[in-house]
């Protein structure tokens, strides 16, 4: 059932802290980075942090285009892809600048090693930067939301009129292109098209036609909580049994081999690539996404509330900017070289002590909207069959017409 208040999703919250808490210890260079990175199995928590976050979007902004109209869903898009766009600048500049600066000073090869090509050219950088082209690392995750959130207006859109069996379909097959080299296709042609000559390899390391596939699943699973009509997630007893038994593989596996699956000699690594989001990579993400849907409200119903993660995961954007920033100090100030654990211990203090100064800044700062304010009178249409389909009054054309598609049994 879609929601009925504004109360957020403590729960979701709560992940997307955990999320951060896993990106901030796998990029900050400490004792910790390999033991903790990639916890539950050859799923690392930029999978999650994705697919929680379309999640989201296409819960908040779909509730919107049913109780207000598809026009003011599509200018909520608009506006947080500004935002997000505005954050991937400034924590660009900020690299460009005062990272730049103190890695020069300090000669430091760590961050150096972080923008060569800016270096070499940075005019072309700075432009390819602004453009989303260029992608540094650590700062390459931001222009994918970007692109996303863009596109996704028009996706929902469409989805709303045609249903979401089309829009998956094309996305499963574009993840299943970008296995083969599509995204280098790709690129060729279109860097072609424009006056830069930023190399592929230095787009980022995402490959963003193989992660469109986690944000248009993500993005469907919360638009069809929106639907009156939208059944549950149920999984039959085989699939959680067959989820179980490869969550568990994958966990043993991981912990027991280390983060590297195979041999490389043997060649089969790519199955698991991250970046292109391998074949045997999803299917132990979609296990344990299985097993969370299914177990975990009644975890989260018995274990204490974490609050500080959901402080975090409230405010994820800044958090995340933030957690950029000090990762690209520490790289510019300390290196990357091992200390010893004492060190880590209050590096990594002083880290999350400033994410939650910073999170609850930005929540005091930033009140969410009321998207769960009462809609306006609603209109009974007939569904299909005849079954009544309910649409606020103040829907426009486009809501009436689609109106029966939503109330038809999928």
């Amino acid at each position: 059932m879609p929601p009925t208040s504004n109360a957020r999703r403590w729960e979701i919250d709560a992940v997307r802290g955990l999320m951060l808490v896993l990106m901030t210890v796998t990029h900050l260079p400490t004792r910790l980075t390999q033991p903790l990175g990639q916890p539950f199995g050859f799923v690392s928590a930029a999978e999650g942090f994705v697919l929680l976050s379309a999640y989201m979007a296409g819960l908040v902004y779909g509730r919107q285009a049913w109780r207000k109209s598809v026009a003011h869903m599509r200018q909520s898009f608009l506006r947080r892809a500004v935002k997000i766009y505005a954050c991937q600048a400034a924590t660009l500049l900020f690299l460009f600048t005062v990272i730049a600066f103190i890695g020069l000073k300090v000669d430091q090869p760590a961050v150096k090693g972080l923008m060569n090509f800016y270096l070499a050219q940075p005019l072309q950088a700075l432009v390819g930067g602004l453009l989303l082209v260029y992608e540094p690392p650590l700062l390459d995750i931001l222009p994918l939301y970007v692109l996303f959130m863009l596109a996704s207006p028009w996706i929902m859109t469409f989805a709303l009129r045609r249903g979401w069996a089309p829009v998956m379909a094309v996305s499963i097959g574009l993840w299943f292109l970008a296995q083969f080299g599509f995204s280098e296709w790709f690129y060729s042609h279109f860097i072609q098209a424009i006056p830069l000559s930023v190399p592929f390899s230095e787009t980022g390391s995402f490959n963003m036609w193989a992660w469109q596939f986690l944000w248009m699943m993500g993005l469907w699973m919360g638009a069809s909580r929106n639907d009156p009509e939208a059944p549950a997630f149920e999984f039959p007893r085989w699939a959680l049994w067959t989820a179980g038994v490869v969550a568990l593989i994958g966990f043993v596996w991981r912990h027991v081999i280390g983060q590297t699956p195979f041999p490389p000699a043997w060649g089969l690594n790519p199955l698991f690539d991250k970046w292109l989001l391998g074949p045997l990579r999803l299917i132990d993400l979609f296990a344990l996404t299985i097993l969370a849907i299914r177990f975990g409200p009644a975890l989260a119903a018995r274990l204490p509330r974490m609050r500080w993660l959901e402080t975090l995961g409230a405010a994820s954007l800044a958090v995340f900017c933030a957690h950029l920033v000090v990762v690209l100090l520490v790289l510019g100030l300390l290196g990357d070289a091992p200390r010893p654990w004492l060190h880590d211990i209050a590096l990594l203090a002083t880290c999350f002590a400033t994410l939650y100064v910073v999170a609850r800044i930005t929540l005091w700062v930033d009140k969410p909207p009321d998207d769960g304010a009462p809609s306006q009178p609603a209109t009974t249409q007939a569904g299909a069959g005849g079954a009544p389909c309910t649409v606020p009054a103040t829907a426009g054309p486009l809501r009436q017409a689609v109106a029966p598609a939503l109330s038809a049994p999928r």
